[in-house]
């Protein structure tokens, strides 16, 4: 194989999942900013299910960054699956064009597929291989079996070793921005739940003081309910006794007064009646 053209390869595969991953992260940035922040208004959204693909679509990135380029960084091989990254290009732009996209697991079969296969590959076929040309592979070789030999190359490669070992800048600040994003969605979170636990309470409030009104209005019925029937009594009473007295001159004196009782009491029974329909 000729060397230049396979390096030339080797850097078109890098830089091809590194534009990927930018590509995906504008495609995330523009469908959240059109989403609602409250969790439950963003289920009910037209863009629901492409948050959801951009979602899974990120996990499967961070896969792959995970099993590739730590040894990508070290110059040991590059990002090998080509093949995941035309079909991580497909997700997204169908996405991007789709204004009602299949469900997830549609969506992402196939790339679930291929990239799970070529994670495997790597880690069962490649791995070992590129683990004896890491730089102190010897040294671990020798703490596994006798004590090494102290001299300056030990120390070195022990040293290297350790280098090795450490994340890169990439892989840090890929980690900060995402505990920063964590960050945000929490403490936006806890904003909503106290303003739900803010209208929570003053709707219990509200029911409190509804219930109080209630009891009131009913303690007051209930007390123009007795006066009407007081009323209601006190006019039987004297209806009877004005059909019930005999004709003579002691009715002809006692009837004004007679009627004059059924007039009050009339009058205070419609006082009563129009005091309850305004209640």
């Amino acid at each position: 194989v000729c060397k230049r053209m396979d390096l030339v390869c080797q850097r078109m595969l890098n830089q091809g999942f590194l534009k990927v991953e930018r590509y995906h992260n504008l495609c995330q940035k523009q469908v959240k900013a059109q989403l609602p922040r409250r969790e439950s208004e963003r289920r009910n959204h037209s863009l629901a299910r492409h948050a959801d693909i951009l979602a899974a679509v990120e996990t499967r990135l961070s896969l792959l960054n995970m099993t590739f380029m730590k040894y990508v960084d070290s110059n040991l091989c590059c990002f090998i699956p080509g093949k995941v990254i035309d079909e991580i290009y497909r997700v997204l732009r169908y996405v991007n064009s789709t204004r009602a996209p299949q469900r997830a697991h549609e969506v992402l079969q196939e790339l679930r597929d291929i990239s799970s296969m070529a994670m495997e590959y790597f880690d069962e076929k490649i791995v070992p291989i590129l683990k004896r040309k890491l730089p102190g592979s010897d040294v671990s070789g020798r703490l596994m079996g006798s004590p090494p030999v102290p001299g300056p190359s030990a120390a070195l490669t022990t040293m290297q070793l350790l280098s090795k070992q450490n994340p890169s800048r990439q892989e840090v600040t890929k980690l900060q921005q995402q505990v920063k994003t964590n960050g945000a969605g929490v403490t936006v979170l806890r904003r909503e739940i106290s303003e739900l636990r803010t209208k929570v309470q003053e709707q219990q409030k509200q029911l409190q003081d509804q219930d109080q009104k209630l009891l009131e209005q009913t303690q007051i019925i209930g007390e123009q309910n007795a006066r009407l029937a007081e009323l209601e009594r006190k006019l039987r009473e004297v209806m009877e006794s004005a059909v019930g007295n005999p004709s003579g001159s002691g009715q002809s004196e006692e009837s004004p007064r007679k009627r004059k009782k059924a007039a009050e009491a009339i009058d205070s029974l419609r006082k009563s009646k129009r005091l309850r329909s305004r209640k």
